[in-house]
């Protein structure tokens, strides 16, 4: 005896890629066009999901252009988005010698908070290596329940 097959929903995974320059404008940039491609996808410009992907795009893009950023090499945003089922959210840039840091900022420390911003914010995050050269942070949200 068999089980009867059930039919499940198909899962239409979205994606968008788009460079942009190694400039505090890039930056600026790059969260504006995470936001509007979100919109595009039905997630309201003033949901949770559209709030924390903003803050992360902003902040993992500030690092890019400001840590990672190499004269005359571009930074990458990449979304990929399964409603229902997770946002990732990949920032790129072309030094890959200088990694995030992950300890915990002294009180008198002038930056290092934002990574725990996107700790906070995301399921989870990470760092890779970026093929031919570079890096690639990488957070994801998980959308289920």
């Amino acid at each position: 005896m068999t089980t009867p097959a059930t039919r499940r929903r198909p899962v239409t995974v979205r994606m968008f890629a788009q460079r942009f320059s190694s400039t505090p404008r890039g930056a600026r940039l790059a969260r504006r066009l995470a936001l509007h491609q979100l919109h595009q996808w039905d997630v309201p410009y003033d949901s949770a999901l559209a709030e924390a992907a903003g803050l992360i795009v902003a902040e993992l893009a500030a690092n890019a252009v400001t840590h990672g950023r190499v004269p005359g090499r571009d930074c990458e945003l990449a979304l990929l988005y399964a409603p229902g089922l997770h946002l990732r959210i990949d920032v790129s840039d072309t030094r890959g010698e200088r990694r995030p840091a992950s300890g915990v900022p002294g009180p008198l420390d002038e930056g290092g908070r934002g990574l725990l911003l996107v700790g906070a914010l995301a399921s989870r995050w990470t760092v890779l290596d970026r093929v031919p050269v570079g890096k690639t942070v990488r957070a994801e949200l998980d959308l289920r329940g």
